[in-house]
C-alpha cells in the first residue's frame, strides 16, 4: 500500500522498532496526528484465538470513560412506547417495516443498530444489507433489548462495540486525537481490562499478541504489551 508525503515523514519522526508504554505511545500518536481534522484513535489488538472457533469468537460492548468524541447515530426498531422513549432518547431513526425499507432503499446513514426482541424476524431480513457492515443487533452487544431508550442513551455516551476480525485481531476508536492524554489512556485501559476479562478458557499460550495505536491518517507505534498483562 502506498503511502503520502505526510505518512512518511511521520514515521521518521518516532522509533518504529521500540514497543512503548500507552502513555508514551499515545503523546507518539498525538504528536503524529496533523491532518487537517480532528482524527480518531485506534487501537488494534491482536488476540490468540481462534475466530473460526465459536468459543473463541470475542464479541462485546465496552463503555469508554471519556466518551469516544464521535456523534453517533442510531437506528431503532421498536414500536409503541418503546419506539417513543428511543426517540426521546436522541436515536435518530425510529421504526418498524417503514425503517426496514428505507434501509433496503439504501439508507444507512448510521453507526449502530439496535431492535426490542419482537422485531428481531424483521430485522433478520436486512442481513444481507446490515451483516457485511456490522450493524446487525445482537443479544452479546446489548442492541438487541426491551428497552432500546436505554441502549441508545449508553451508546451515545460512549460505549463501543468491539470483535475479533477473522485474524483474530480486534479494531477500537478509543477517541480523538484532541482529547487528553489521560483521557485516551483510560478508554485504551477500559478496552484492555474488557478484553483480559472476555478471555476464553480455551484460548491457549500468550493472549494479547500485539497492540498498535495510530490515527486515522498516522502510521502505527507498538505497545510493550507484556506491561499491558502485568
Amino acid at each position: 500500500m502506498a503511502h503520502g508525503k505526510r505518512y512518511l515523514d511521520a514515521t521518521k519522526r518516532y522509533d518504529r522498532e521500540r514497543h512503548y508504554s500507552a502513555d508514551e505511545a499515545i503523546d507518539v500518536v498525538k504528536s503524529l496526528a496533523t491532518a487537517g481534522f480532528d482524527e480518531t484513535v485506534e487501537a488494534v489488538v491482536r488476540l490468540g484465538v481462534d475466530p473460526r472457533k465459536a468459543d473463541q469468537m470475542i464479541r462485546g460492548t465496552v463503555a469508554l470513560p471519556s466518551g469516544t468524541g464521535k456523534d453517533v447515530r442510531v437506528a431503532v426498531f421498536a414500536q409503541g412506547d418503546a419506539a417513543n422513549a428511543a426517540e426521546a432518547a436522541g436515536a435518530e431513526f425510529v421504526g418498524a417495516e417503514d425503517l426496514a425499507a428505507q434501509i433496503e432503499g439504501g439508507m444507512l446513514d448510521f453507526d449502530v443498530t439496535i431492535a426490542t426482541p419482537d422485531l428481531m424476524p424483521l430485522v433478520g431480513r436486512l442481513g444481507r444489507v446490515l451483516g457485511p457492515r456490522g450493524l446487525m443487533p445482537n443479544p452479546k452487544t446489548g442492541t438487541v433489548t426491551p428497552d432500546p431508550a436505554k441502549a441508545v442513551e449508553e451508546f451515545k455516551g460512549g460505549k463501543v462495540e468491539y470483535r475479533t476480525d477473522r485474524n483474530g485481531n480486534v479494531h477500537v476508536g478509543i477517541g480523538k486525537a484532541s482529547f487528553g492524554s489521560e483521557a485516551l489512556v483510560a478508554n485504551f485501559t477500559a478496552i484492555v481490562d474488557e478484553l483480559i476479562k472476555a478471555k476464553p478458557s480455551s484460548s491457549k499460550g500468550r493472549y494479547i499478541r500485539k497492540v498498535t495505536l495510530s490515527s486515522t491518517m498516522g502510521p502505527g507505534v507498538q505497545l510493550d504489551v507484556a506491561r499491558l498483562e502485568s
